[in-house]
């Protein structure tokens, strides 16, 4: 049984153990946002990075990537290896002895390997090693059926009358057990919180046992112990002012430590040869436990498992109950075995290409992401209306009803070069003097126009700047954009030494970074195709900061020099 203080040794575990994990979960832990590369970090690695997906669900990402399939692959994750030690006691016939207890109790020790194949469900392999030793308080005299006991003891050694010796049953038990257990994790699927740490989870396992029983029934002398000298005889004196810790104290202090004699065992079961004269048995087990996260690769452990060997009643060597009158009989139950411990374990694998266990994970937290911080999710063209369809929005448009095909500036007006108050459509004069300005409603100057006066360049600030739009995982140019671009390439005809700067937004994985390549390159492959546009006349960027869909343009700064054209940074990744 459990005593008060096993439970406050555990307690006190838990409670060190837990001291530097809440404030490892504010700063390690939490979910946060990255403005620098526009990403949310709530599980700690980026759901849109390949490098944590193995080559044989790529199949399955890539679909997720574009749009074809709900679910992201599931990320390679790191292995855990842990070591640890605890109380190894036996639940059976004979009360267990504690650690603390005079001249030791029960210890054991483990070492294990586990592996997450989802974020519930886990295995582990385990090795424990255990040392469970107990002692009886009460005197015994019906041993009659223990080889143990009645080979040494018997009423001839007492003088007669059938009286029969007394013992005090004892016992050390070593066992070897070796554990496959299925892990259920319980509190890593949370609702209102990124993530936890503490990991709690409950196990089944399956497993061998292998022990050998011994109790100390004889002494340094190899006699049998004379119980009377060491308690006193209760027949005889009272022992009224003596309680069970003060008889287990003077049984101690007058008995060796050797526990020589072989305990009552099941020999059609041992296995000399491999197991040093051990009992082989099926052994079941089941237990809780509670992990505490130190770091992404360090947590400690407390655990507790209960082990129901199949068929034994003897790990404490004994399994005869006592009977007021007649022989004893079969106590009726098994013997169990509780292990406590505390370990510590380890994640092994590079961070760069595995995520942690993902028991230590929360599966919701990318949906949540999405929901607050989009960037993969399937959102709905945005509606800007631009009823003149010159490319610039009703909003901005100081100039509605613009005529089809008339080129306008960056505020959706007709374009005049000349600022003559003539639109470029209308004007017969493109290029009018200053000093030959006002003109007449033809846009001619009110003086011969001088020599040259019509060859004029205007400066590049005639041309407008503005951003267009891209459908997810497309680089097709949608009509909208298509009319925005013909008033672009308008502006560029009229001032054809002036360079445009197209830039492509996008950064945040390499999937992105190739689609802010390809939007940029459809657009300047339309302006060469569909208008004539020397490719040259543009300088080409891509990959900065920004919404993944979204490709701005700017007239380029004097002196500012692009290349024109560019490789594409992942063309694994292009879209066919």
């Amino acid at each position: 049984m459990i005593n008060k203080k096993y439970l406050l040794l555990a307690s006190l575990c838990s409670v060190m153990a837990a001291q530097p994990v809440f404030a490892q979960e504010s700063e390690s832990t939490s979910a946060k946002w990255s403005s620098r590369d526009m990403t949310y970090r709530g599980q700690g690695y980026d759901v849109l990075d390949t490098n944590y997906v193995p080559g044989f669900r790529m199949k399955q990402h890539r679909k997720f990537l574009n749009h074809q399939y709900a679910f992201p692959a599931k990320p390679r994750n790191m292995w855990e290896i842990g070591v640890g030690l605890g109380l190894y006691n036996v639940s059976g016939d004979v009360p267990t002895e504690m650690l603390w207890q005079t001249k030791g109790g029960g210890y054991g020790f483990h070492a294990h390997v586990r592996k997450a194949w989802g974020y519930v469900l886990s295995t582990r392999l385990q090795y424990n090693y255990g040392i469970a030793k107990g002692m009886q308080w009460q005197e015994e005299r019906n041993y009659k059926h223990n080889p143990a006991w009645n080979q040494a003891y018997n009423a001839a050694q007492t003088g007669g009358s059938g009286i029969t010796d007394p013992v005090f049953y004892n016992y050390r038990m070593e066992s070897h057990q070796l554990n496959f257990d299925l892990i259920a994790s319980l509190n890593n699927i949370r609702f209102h919180k990124a993530r936890t740490g503490i990991s709690a989870y409950a196990f089944l396992g399956l497993g061998a046992l292998a022990y050998n029983t011994h109790v100390n029934a004889l002494d340094a002398n190899n006699q049998p112990y004379n119980f009377y000298n060491i308690v006193g005889d209760p027949t005889q004196t009272p022992q009224i002012h003596e309680n069970r810790k003060e008889i287990r104290d003077k049984l101690k202090a007058g008995m060796d430590n050797t526990y020589e004699t072989d305990a009552e065992n099941e020999r059609d079961r041992r296995r000399p040869e491999i197991f040093n004269n051990k009992t082989l048995d099926f052994a079941p087990s089941f237990g809780i436990g509670f992990q505490f996260k130190v770091s992404k690769h360090v947590n400690i452990a407390l655990e507790d498992r209960v082990t129901m060997p199949w068929s034994e009643d003897l790990l404490d060597g004994q399994r005869w109950a006592s009977q007021v009158y007649g022989d004893p009989v079969l106590s009726g139950r098994n013997d169990g075995i509780n292990y406590l411990s505390l370990g510590v374990n380890f994640n092994l694998g590079s961070s760069r290409k595995n995520v942690e266990p993902l028991y230590w994970l929360n599966p919701l937290d990318h949906a949540y992401s999405e929901l607050s911080y989009p960037r993969h999710m399937i959102l709905p063209d945005p509606v800007l209306p631009d009823s003149d369809g010159d490319g610039i929005t009703d909003q901005f448009d100081k100039c509605p009803g613009t005529p089809a095909g008339v080129a306008v500036d960056s505020h959706g007006c007709p374009m005049d070069t000349d600022g003559d108050g003539v639109p470029d459509d209308r004007d017969k004069q493109l290029i009018t003097p200053t000093e030959c300005q006002p003109v007449d409603a033809d846009g001619v100057g009110k003086c011969p126009c001088p020599e040259g006066c019509g060859t004029a360049v205007s400066t590049c600030g005639s041309i407008g700047s503005g951003s267009i739009s891209f459908d997810n995982n497309s680089s097709k140019i949608r009509p909208a954009a298509q009319a925005q671009l013909a008033a672009l390439a308008a502006q560029m005809q009229a001032n054809p030494t002036c360079k445009v700067v197209i830039t492509g937004a996008g950064n945040g994985s390499k999937i992105q970074q190739q689609r802010s390549w390809d939007h940029v390159n459809a657009i300047i492959e339309y302006m060469s195709e569909k208008h004539g546009i020397d490719r040259n006349r543009f300088i080409f960027q891509y990959g900065q900061a920004g919404e993944a869909n979204s490709v701005m343009y700017r007239s380029a700064m004097n002196g500012e020099e692009g290349p024109a054209n560019v490789a594409p940074p992942f063309p694994n990744l292009r879209k066919d």
